[in-house]
């Protein structure tokens, strides 16, 4: 008997050895990743998904994940073009597209990214003011996106998406701002009562237009005006009377006295 567990040791130990290297040679990529393959240390391709065969110590491979990563930017200290001092952090959407490139061109692409996203970041905020940033963020999110996909292409990166998630402001800043705004509100309020008075004092002298072409309108109006009065109830109701009216009363009383003078000089000049 143990001359025959040492007749059949060397050959356990061979098939043992063989099923080994051939269990390191079968390698399963899964839908998302991609094998980056290197022979000798040199690329020789990019393999999967699925079941893939590799020569072992020969062949080595990197595993690469094509999902999209989401990076959250730092937050970071921008000073705008009007010098303003401001917090701002972002979220960064990007996929590995090449997965060759993303082994081969940079040491660390989720690094790489992240200080990239970082320093464009600032340098992009910084040319603009602190109203367009708070105004203007889409056109914002599109310029650092289209910068950073533009620096990334050589990694096998693509960033699809770039948001600004917060912009913050200290304390002093914030109470200026509202007082500007409150300063914005008063003047278009100014703006509106002028513009109001002006149309106001347009239709005024259209209507007066109107009333100086037919006299009799003008009675209708003050008609009018009483009926206003009188819907409110008022103990005290002021009736304007037409100056032709008076002028027409006091027009016998003159016509008297004309010719009461007349009369008594008359008698005066016959004495």
């Amino acid at each position: 008997m143990p001359t025959f567990v040492t007749e059949t040791l060397p050959y356990i130990v061979i098939g043992a050895v063989i099923i080994a290297v051939v269990l390191s040679a079968i390698h399963i990529m899964r839908e998302y990743e991609r094998a980056v393959v290197f022979t000798l240390g040199r690329f020789s391709g990019v393999k999967g998904p699925g079941l893939i065969i590799l020569v072992p110590i020969v062949q080595q491979f990197v595993r690469v994940d094509l999902r999209t990563l989401v990076l959250d930017v730092p937050s970071q200290d921008v000073i705008s073009r009007d010098n303003v001092s401001v917090k701002v952090n972002a979220v960064i959407y990007f996929r590995v597209v090449d997965a060759d490139k993303s082994v081969i061109q940079v040491e660390n692409f989720m690094a790489a990214t992240s200080q990239l996203a970082q320093t464009t970041l600032r340098s992009v905020l910084g040319k603009h003011e602190l109203d367009e940033m708070l105004a203007e963020r889409d056109k914002l999110n599109r310029d650092i996106q289209e910068i950073l996909d533009s620096q990334t292409d050589a990694w096998g990166i693509k960033v699809a998406n770039v948001e600004i998630k917060h912009v913050d402001i200290n304390e002093s800043m914030i109470r200026a701002i509202a007082r500007q705004a409150e300063a914005e509100r008063y003047r278009r309020a100014r703006i509106i009562g002028a513009e109001a008075e002006q149309q106001a004092a347009e239709k005024l002298v259209e209507a007066g237009d109107m009333l100086a072409r037919r006299p009799e309108s003008m009675q209708l109006r003050y008609l009018s005006t009483l009926q206003d009065i009188a819907a409110e109830k008022n103990s005290t109701i002021v009736f304007p009377v037409p100056v032709e009216f008076l002028q027409a009363l006091a027009a016998p009383a003159t016509v008297q006295r004309e010719t009461a003078s007349r009369r008594r000089g008359s008698e005066a000049a016959q004495a």
